[in-house]
């Protein structure tokens, strides 16, 4: 039976349908475009010259020539930012190249990977917050149903100077609980049975409340308001649990299109010049906790869930959860 859901985290409704996963589809899928069309990648070794000149890269070699691990460079197209960009336009789009291996997503990469390109994206989202830009955010599109216009796995940075509608709706829901919604979520979703790891730092679990099928939630337990103050430690862990959820994920459901996505604090308050502080923003009555979502795009939002902002999950949590648990490989279950 369908059963309504709240995410206190997102202020989300979501009516839980398991039953309609069973139900007869005679349309046909629209025919692929293939991730692969381009033959000649921009974003693969000796290419350099193709893309913007680096700002940053790990590995040897010198700028814009290949010997990089992992590289980044300005979006040639971007969201933000750029010659020109009219007021309230202005900011910061770039590209975080995961590693030379054109075939290798995030969950493909070893420890020391993974943890190198988090590493990246949190310095740069320091660079940028440091530059009095109000807000960072990174994510990843991954295939093209998830937004990808290139396959070679890679990052994004944008850094906006304005605080977005739904960080600032995201502050205000901290603010007015007064309480850790991130940390209340994990323990809501272990109560639950929808934890899927756990280690030290880092947990990663299915919402009670999940928006769709297999939603991941992952966060450093005692994280703060921004990932640009996360630690070494809070890094490394972060970036090894969001591996092995995404190699679970390809397991359970076939390597399916997916977005992550850091959800991250303000950079700075209204008018100020510089980046906030946890302690600052906890003075200020707003314990925020930034966390990273996980959305394998396995399914759409039609006329219903257009119509009312109430989003439908075929899938339970707690049924999510025990498959990926059940398909994390015993190495895989501790950062």
């Amino acid at each position: 039976m369908p059963e309504l859901r709240h995410d206190a985290l997102t202020g989300r409704l979501v009516l839980l349908a398991p039953a309609r996963s069973s139900r007869p589809h005679t349309t046909t899928p629209a025919p692929g475009l293939g991730d692969d069309a381009r033959p000649a990648c921009p974003f693969c070794p000796g290419h350099e010259h193709e893309t913007p000149p680096e700002v940053a890269r790990t590995g040897g070699g010198e700028p814009d020539e290949p010997g990089w691990r992992v590289r980044v460079v300005p979006n040639l197209y971007p969201i933000i930012g750029g010659p020109g960009a009219g007021p309230g336009a202005t900011g910061a789009h770039e590209v975080v190249v995961l590693s030379p291996d054109h075939a290798s997503g995030f969950g493909a990469l070893g420890d020391d990977q993974a943890a190198e390109v988090l590493t990246m994206l949190r310095d740069r989202a320091r660079i940028h917050a440091d530059a009095g830009r109000a807000h960072v955010q990174l994510l990843v599109n991954d295939g093209r149903a998830a937004g990808a216009s290139i396959a070679h796995p890679h990052a994004q940075l944008l850094a906006l100077d304005f605080e977005p509608p739904n960080v600032a709706v995201a502050v205000e829901r901290f603010a007015s609980t007064g309480t850790d919604l991130v940390r209340d979520g994990h323990a809501e979703a272990i109560a639950a049975g929808t934890g899927v790891v756990a280690g030290a730092e880092v947990a990663a679990w299915c919402p009670v409340g999940s928006a769709s099928p297999f939603e991941v939630r992952i966060a450093a337990l005692a994280g703060g308001a921004n990932i640009e103050t996360a630690t070494e430690g809070q890094i490394l862990g972060t970036a090894i649990v969001l591996r092995d959820v995404l190699r679970a994920l390809g397991r359970a459901l076939g390597d399916p299109p997916y977005n992550v996505i850091v959800h991250n604090g303000p950079a700075r308050p209204e008018g100020a010049g510089t980046r906030v502080a946890d302690a600052q923003i906890e003075n200020q009555g707003t314990p925020f906790h930034w966390w990273v979502e996980v959305v394998p795009r396995v399914a759409v939002l039609a006329g219903f869930e257009l119509g009312t902002g109430v989003l439908v999950n075929t899938v339970d949590p707690a049924s999510a959860a025990a498959r990926l648990r059940e398909l994390l490989a015993p190495d895989d279950q501790d950062p």
